[in-house]
């Protein structure tokens, strides 16, 4: 009983580790232990605090608004007692939410939270986006809305969750949220407090690793959620995991490269396991984002003292003229971290979170409808118009109907000062839409096909690009069509495109 913390997460690693490796185990051999536990589920009386209606019998309104700035309190509790689950929905009118949302746990009436992270990076989804997790303590569907926690969480004489929108301007529209807990008799006196740190550097720092956790005290680390926003091409995961334990000059464990400490192997794509994955992988051009999580369920990592982990940000580094300088140097890249922990007491706490602006590595969007750039666009032979659909940035984009595949259209954008840029553009894919090859002031970039039976807006990265102060023109020239682009509802052949924004944003020069 002296551990007993851990048991419920270690019957769950037993009975999913049986159950998830292969058809060769039995159900009832694999799930034993977990059964087992209910069998013998020992004092406690179950709880719920969740964003219900007050008005059970009769009322359906069963969210929370959060204004700009504001926090609110989704859990009071009175221990001694244990959380099993928490569960949130959002509907924000941040795009970047998950980034903009800070969720804080404060056990025992202590002051400093013991878990401080935005929303979505706690849920394993960082770079304020949403996507599906499909792991052991964290689970997470409806394409990245509704999120699932699994940790059991300790507490001796109470907890508090809160939530705090960190937006300055844009409100959360509803919050849904439930916390189930147990209300024990007592805990051991050994028993440890679960903790979670949320960590960036934009960009990472020259000359050091990028540092993921600096704990003290007596603990066990058990999980790492890791986001990285690239600032150039080509792979970024040389650097090694290192792990400083109870004072080590030199690390106990040191790994093999990024991938490699997350679980996976020559390079990532995406992937979800119960103890490793990839929630994020956009690609290897500059501005792409990936975030990847491993937790150290079933091999924790000891300490007594201290501990110090560490990986360093080194990868592809490439020539001014775009050749290859070396595939092991350090690299500007953005880096942002969860730490996941157990420890026996109020644990120090080692980064101080930024407001809500600081946590998105800034560019500059331009929405295609906007006046500005209406008023400098051209097109032949076609005709446009200014679409609505709230899934759209700011609710509209430019709509591109050509009546055949022998048209083009172009977008102006202005950019302040010389220098290296990634630019991307939001494009419309859907079921009436062409071919289109995409030109850059004349250059061309790359073609594309826009066709698709479901509607929605997805962006295209140009890479880097070595751009002068003034006006840039972006062209999208039709190639054709299809073969099942149809005008919606009749078969006469589809040609449009849609453009939502374009957005560009300064690199570091290379040397």
């Amino acid at each position: 009983m002296r551990h007993h913390i851990l048991l419920p997460l270690w019957t769950l690693v037993c009975a999913v580790a049986a159950s998830c490796f292969g058809p060769q185990t039995h159900w009832g051999r694999s799930h034993r232990p977990l059964l087992e536990s209910l069998e013998r589920p020992g004092r406690f009386e179950a709880r719920r605090t969740s964003s219900a209606d007050r008005n059970w019998r009769n009322g359906n309104h069963d969210a929370q608004v959060i204004l700009p700035g504001k926090t609110i309190t989704v859990a009071n509790l009175e221990g001694p007692g244990r959380i099993t689950h928490l569960w949130f929905t959002v509907n924000a009118e941040d795009k970047f939410y998950p980034r903009s949302l800070t969720l804080r746990i404060y056990w025992d009436g202590e002051t400093s939270p013991s878990v401080e992270a935005p929303l979505g990076d706690f849920f394993a989804v960082g770079n304020g986006l949403d996507a599906n997790v499909n792991s052991l303590p964290v689970v997470v569907t409806a394409e990245g809305r509704a999120r699932n926690c699994y940790w059991p969480m300790p507490f001796r004489k109470s907890a508090r969750v809160t939530v705090t929108n960190d937006s300055p301007d844009k409100r959360v529209n509803a919050l849904y949220w439930q916390v189930d807990w147990q209300k024990l008799p007592s805990l051991p006196a050994d028993t440890m407090y679960f903790h979670a740190q949320y960590r960036q550097e934009f960009p990472a720092r020259s000359g050091r690793d990028y540092l993921i956790f600096d704990g003290e005290g007596d603990g066990l680390y058990v999980g790492t959620v890791l986001s990285v926003q690239f600032d150039d091409a080509g792979w970024f995961g040389e650097g090694d995991d290192r792990f400083y334990i109870d004072g080590a000059v030199e690390p106990q464990l040191r790994g093999t490269g990024t991938e490699d400490y997350i679980g996976d192997a020559w390079g990532f794509r995406p992937s979800l396991t119960p103890f490793y994955g990839v929630t994020v992988w956009e690609g290897t051009l500059p501005d792409d984002r990936c975030t990847a999580y491993r937790w150290h369920i079933a091999d924790p990592v000891r300490f007594r003292k201290s501990l110090r982990v560490t990986v360093e940000h080194k990868g592809f580094v490439l020539a001014s003229n775009t050749e290859l300088k070396t595939p092991f140097g350090e690299r500007p890249d953005h880096y942002s971290s969860v730490a996941f922990w157990y420890q026996r007491g109020p644990a120090k706490r080692f980064f101080e979170m930024p407001p809500a602006e600081e946590r998105i590595v800034q560019g500059i969007t331009i929405e295609a409808e906007s006046e500005m750039c209406l008023k400098r666009l051209s097109c032949s032979p076609a005709e446009f118009e200014v679409a609505k659909d709230p899934s759209y940035s700011d609710g509209a984009l430019l709509l591109f109907t050509p009546p055949d595949g022998k048209a083009w259209v172009e977008v102006p954008f202005h950019i302040p000062e010389d220098g290296r840029y990634v630019v991307k553009v939001g494009l419309l894919r859907r079921w009436d839409c062409g071919v289109y090859e995409l030109r850059l002031d004349g250059r061309k970039m790359k073609w594309i096909n826009l066709f698709s039976p479901w509607a929605g807006v997805r962006p295209e990265n140009l890479g880097s690009l070595d751009l002068t102060r003034g006006e840039h023109r972006l062209r999208l020239v039709c190639l054709g069509r299809d073969p099942g682009s149809r005008i919606t509802e009749t078969t006469e052949p589809g040609y449009n495109a849609g453009v939502d924004w374009i957005y560009y944003r300064k690199l570091a020069p290379r040397q």
